[in-house]
């Protein structure tokens, strides 16, 4: 128990994600508080310039929303593009998690996952969601094919 309480405290105060709001699109109306709604966020991968990541997530509004206590769903959706010159400045893990976002107030987090398929010469992310007891198989995944001329460095 005393190691979860220290997990939490410790993963608190680890920076979210940046993410940039693309846009989103209203999916519930709400009297009180903003409307429960889809959005799309950017996130550029910080090992690996030239790709970029677009994930699609339901955004929980009224009140609990606004005073940002509401738990959001575990639907998620990715898609990662090369948006530039890929380029690797240093050695990747084979599997490495990219980004993570808040999703309740303490226990659920939307997370990214880079895996490298040395194979196929490609980047693989993945986004799923996680709580502390128990998250969700639900997940989504996309790949970015490298250049042939480019081998991406592995730890």
């Amino acid at each position: 128990m005393r190691s979860l309480a220290l997990s939490l405290v410790v993963a608190s105060a680890l920076p979210a994600a940046q993410a940039e709001t693309i846009g989103s699109v209203d999916t519930v109306f709400k009297f009180i508080g903003p409307d429960h709604k889809i959005v799309v966020e950017a996130y550029d991968d910080p090992m690996v310039g030239g790709v970029a990541c677009y994930v699609s997530r339901a955004k929980t509004g009224g009140i609990k929303g606004a005073l940002g206590v509401a738990e959001d769903k575990a639907e998620a959706s990715i898609a990662c593009r090369q948006v530039g010159p890929i380029t690797i400045p240093k050695p990747l893990p084979v599997q490495e998690e990219v980004f993570n976002e808040r999703m309740s107030l303490l226990f659920k987090k939307l997370r990214v996952v880079r895996m490298v398929d040395r194979k196929r010469n490609a980047l693989v992310y993945m986004t799923y969601s996680d709580r502390v007891i128990e998250g969700s198989p639900q997940n989504s995944v996309t790949a970015v094919p490298v250049d042939r001329g480019t081998v991406i460095p592995v730890k």
